[in-house]
């Protein structure tokens, strides 16, 4: 029973995802000082509010509406997409295309059968030059 936890624990999968959570973890608090120092002061300057909960409200029947509260949300979502963008995706996109032209770049070795045709023909040669 333990061997069987151990192999389930060790296997590549858990411990990358295990990896990735870390990492998401400490990447929160990226997004959060993105969102917290650009975010809050930029819709601060622009509506004189810290954000955008009171702007729209609207009360029909005690029922209470916030079109501001929606349009924080979406403004943070859109932060976060950005900073996540600009912060991992693009960077990674241009490691990986920087990788991708090195590889490009190294000449393949050529297959094994294509070597020994060319020393089969090389010694064809040199019998027929001692000839």
């Amino acid at each position: 029973m333990l061997k069987g936890f151990r192999d389930f624990i060790t296997k590549g999968n858990v411990i990358d995802l295990a990896v990735a959570v870390v990492i998401g973890a400490a990447f929160i608090a990226v997004v959060n000082a993105v969102v917290e120092g650009l975010s809050t002061p930029l819709i601060a300057a622009i509506f004189g509010e810290p954000d955008l909960n009171e702007v729209g409200t609207f009360t029909i029947n005690g029922a209470h509406f916030s079109i501001g509260l929606i349009l924080t949300a979406m403004i943070n979502f859109l932060l976060v997409a950005a900073a996540v963008y600009f912060v991992l995706i693009a960077p990674m996109n241009s490691f990986r295309e920087s990788q991708a032209k090195v590889a490009e770049e190294e000449p393949q070795a050529p297959p094994e059968d294509l070597l020994v045709l060319q020393e089969i023909r090389d010694l064809i040669r040199d019998r027929r030059n001692a000839i």
